[in-house]
């Protein structure tokens, strides 16, 4: 369906596409649904996973010298598997990067949409309960509701 939706459109018109990706989902299904619309525009990919802020940047005591250990090991972590997912892409024939960034997710995908100038927010969707709604919200609604930028919503579970 989205390869018939994309042969519709002009190819010409879509140069980035920013692709939100959370550790926590089914992050190849949105990986797999951006391919096909990079691929079809020639667009380049910007893989990016907004991790907490470093308490040390924040103003918190950091505690003890293994839990800065582990916060860094978690962030290389993070980064390779960006640069990985970016990796098997760019063999695939796709222009791609990967970004770790901290900081406030909603905030920092939008600054980051802007100053990357992308054409579209790539972005998955979890279906959770009323009450987790209720008390945590969606980042995924929050950024339909905020972006100027098309956001292309691709369930994941």
């Amino acid at each position: 369906m989205l390869i018939s939706l994309c042969n519709k459109i002009k190819t010409d018109i879509m140069k980035n596409i920013l692709v939100a990706i959370d550790f926590d989902t089914n992050e190849q299904k949105l990986l797999n649904v951006a391919f096909e619309f990079a691929h079809k525009f020639k667009a380049k990919l910007w893989l990016i996973h907004i991790t907490a802020p470093d308490p040390e940047f924040v103003g918190y005591d950091v505690g003890p010298q293994y839990i800065r250990d582990n916060r860094a090991s978690e962030l290389k972590r993070e980064h390779k598997i960006l640069q990985d997912y970016a990796n098997d892409l760019e063999k695939k024939g796709i222009k791609a990067d990967g970004l770790l960034i901290q900081g406030a997710t909603i905030d920092m995908i939008m600054e980051e949409a802007d100053t990357l100038n992308v054409d579209l927010i790539a972005i998955g969707r979890l279906e959770h309960s009323f009450l987790y709604k209720a008390f945590f919200g969606s980042v995924t609604e929050k950024i339909v509701k905020t972006s100027d930028i098309p956001v292309l919503v691709v369930p994941l579970d």
